[in-house]
Order: structure tokens, then sequence, then C-alpha cells
């Protein structure tokens, strides 16, 4: 079974992963494509990503380059993921 998760379960996901890394830590979003396609998760970055930063619109989480929370239109390169008011 090669079926790609909705939308809904990608940020079901992100929102589990930062909740339990808890205030002032982060995750990467290879650790949710991974979670959620163990073998073929690559494909699943670009997902991950776009709703990162739905949900960094929605104030449910922040998007963190270099350890700073940065707006969407500097998500660039590496970035991690983390609850709003903790910074890793």
């Amino acid at each position: 079974m090669n079926s790609r998760p909705d939308d809904s379960a990608i940020e079901a996901e992100i929102l589990a992963r930062v909740t339990a890394a808890g205030p002032g830590s982060s995750i990467s979003p290879s650790d949710v494509a991974q979670a959620l396609a163990p073998v073929d998760w690559r494909p699943l970055l670009g997902p991950v990503r776009r709703l990162a930063l739905k949900l960094q619109a929605e104030d449910r989480i922040v998007i963190l380059r270099k350890g700073k929370a940065v707006p969407a239109a500097e998500v660039r390169g590496v970035i991690r993921l983390a609850l709003p008011g903790g910074r890793a």
C-alpha cells in the first residue's frame, strides 16, 4: 500500500509532534514526513512545509530558521517547527 497521507493527517502529525516536543523545543519537517511514511518520506516534505505555513498563519505553530521565528515570506532552506511562545 502506497497511499499518501491527506492534509488533515499531516497537520495532525505536525501538531502532535510539536506538542510532544513541548515549549522551547522544535522538530524537523522530516520528522513528520518519516513518521507518516517511514520508507518513502521525501515526497512528503513539500506537503509538510506547505501545511506548516498554513498552521503558522493560524497561529498554531511557529516556523524557525536559525532558531528565530520567521514570517512566511522568509521561510526557505532549513527550518524547524515549534509551539508558539517557546523558542528552540
